[in-house]
């Protein structure tokens, strides 16, 4: 047995903490994508320096580096699809084809060293606070891959969490602990809202039709001709201040 004053929940989504939250206190809010996102590792230097998202009538595709010797892939694939039907060369060909003709010039192939599918869901339980236990990163909330902010949000969490317990055995304040959720919350949904819509832009949904591609050209048309529409996808990409 372990006594404490305050447990900070950061176990992950499949951890107990937020299962010790009783239903009748939490919500929770999910959103399920139709697709995942099949990715391949390999050790080759990357297509580019930069990060290349691709919104291609095949479906979407993503280049990444981890390291000048390292490269990560992804192409979306319908949740039926398994992973042992791509074959390495499988995957090259269609990254070649989703990425366009100059990154597949530069793209070096060779053999994976992973290769995996992962479902894409945006999911947040409120409150992140029941009691003397706080919830921190995936343990309340999951965002899709699309714009890379799990790690960052589980970074700000921890911030507001030690400002609240610093200021709770310090100063005795009660209010700071009490706070908490609200304040993580706030820059979570702002976040979540950010993957959701940059995950809708890039993405084909099956339901969706000419229209919906049409609003999706438009909006990649005035993300690339506007300053303000690019300093504000900077912004949520780099992450928001905490």
């Amino acid at each position: 047995r372990i006594d404490c004053r305050i447990i900070a929940g950061c176990d992950g989504f499949h951890g107990p903490s937020r299962k010790a939250i009783p239903a009748s206190v939490g919500k929770e809010y999910l959103r399920e994508y139709p697709f995942g996102w099949l990715g391949i590792m390999a050790d080759v230097p990357p297509c580019n320096h930069e990060l290349i998202y691709a919104n291609h009538e095949r479906g979407f595709a993503l280049a990444s580096m981890r390291s000048p010797t390292r490269s990560r892939y992804y192409v979306d694939v319908p949740l039926t699809e398994k992973v042992e039907d791509w074959s390495d060369e499988r995957v090259w060909d269609e990254l070649a084809i989703r990425l366009g003709p100059e990154a597949a010039a530069h793209m070096t192939r060779g053999p994976s060293i992973e290769k995996s599918i992962a479902p894409l869901r945006s999911f947040v339980f409120a409150p992140m606070r029941h009691g003397s236990l706080l919830l921190c990163g995936d343990a309340a909330h999951i965002v899709p891959p699309t714009g890379a902010k799990g790690l960052n949000l589980a970074a700000s969490d921890v911030h507001y969490a030690a400002e609240a317990l610093v200021r709770f055995f310090r100063a005795n304040d009660a209010d700071a602990v009490a706070g908490y959720s609200d304040k993580a919350l706030a820059r979570v949904w702002k976040s979540e809202r950010f993957s959701w819509s940059l995950t809708r832009l890039m993405h084909r949904f099956p339901e969706d039709g000419p229209f919906e591609r049409a609003m999706q050209v438009a909006e990649l048309d005035y993300i690339a001709s506007s300053r303000a529409a690019q300093t504000a996808i900077a912004e949520n990409y780099v992450g928001l201040p905490v």
